[in-house]
């Protein structure tokens, strides 16, 4: 494909970086991401993702936006308080880069229809903020053979973990969802508005490292960052040799 003079000045600080250029420009134009999950880490992926040229994003959610979303969920304004998040994303995606193809799916993702819906991607970012939803994603991608992100964040932290095949996945390192006792819900102990902006940015710049082919992803690598103390360790992990998803491939 061949740039117009209008993206080229759009995406002209993308370009301008040696190891995207014209070339990496021209492939995340053509790429399609998938953003499972429009809150707080999908409002900060979806918006980064629209800025830099991602040709189609698909948003997944079946929620509508409530009042206690607004402290970090930064897709949606006071305005969009009972709307369908996926309808609020499209809406400010839309105003904010309107080349961008935009596909929405209002309903929740399940063992039914997961894979039908991740199959059309290049790259899937696990913005969710449950258990069940988490390892029905990794473990679709891992079927699937799709490179992913997950992350996820409570309080003042947050873990990050790209998922490409042949890989450690999701399930290697954590195996089954804790006990419902052992969860901590952010609707309990809460989270600081800025963590999931924060965790979100960093699932887009995976997803464009991914397709551009440029710079060391987080794969075999978990990230743990803590803003109370700042403090950050990034952990080699390996492929479990018993991961139940793993070993069905």
């Amino acid at each position: 494909m061949n740039l117009t003079e209008n993206q080229i000045k759009r995406y002209s600080r993308n370009i301008l970086i040696q190891e995207i250029g014209i070339q990496g420009m021209e492939k995340l134009l053509q790429s399609r991401v998938l953003v499972i999950g429009a809150g707080g880490l999908g409002s900060s992926s979806i918006f980064y993702l629209a800025a830099n040229g991602i040709g189609t994003l698909g948003i997944a959610d079946y929620d509508k936006v409530d009042l206690t979303n607004l402290q970090r969920q930064i897709l949606h304004f006071t305005q969009d308080i009972n709307k369908e998040k996926t309808d609020s994303a499209k809406d400010k995606i839309n105003r904010l880069n309107p080349e961008v193809q935009i596909v929405t799916y209002n309903q929740k993702i399940n063992k039914d229809n997961i894979t039908k819906i991740i199959n059309d991607y290049d790259f899937i970012i696990d913005a969710t903020d449950n258990f069940e939803s988490k390892f029905l994603i990794n473990d679709a991608c891992v079927t699937l053979n799709k490179p992913y992100s997950h992350c996820g964040v409570s309080r003042f932290e947050g873990q990050t973990l790209t998922y490409i095949p042949g890989h450690t996945c999701y399930r290697c390192l954590f195996d089954q969802p804790p006990p419902v006792d052992k969860v901590l819900l952010t609707s309990k102990v809460g989270i600081l508005g800025t963590i999931p902006g924060i965790f979100g940015a960093i699932q887009a710049t995976e997803s464009i490292k991914y397709l551009t082919g440029i710079g060391e992803l987080l794969v075999d690598t978990l990230l743990i960052m803590n803003f109370k103390d700042m403090s950050i360790r990034k952990i080699k992990v390996t492929k479990n040799k018993n991961c139940q998803i793993c070993n069905k491939k």
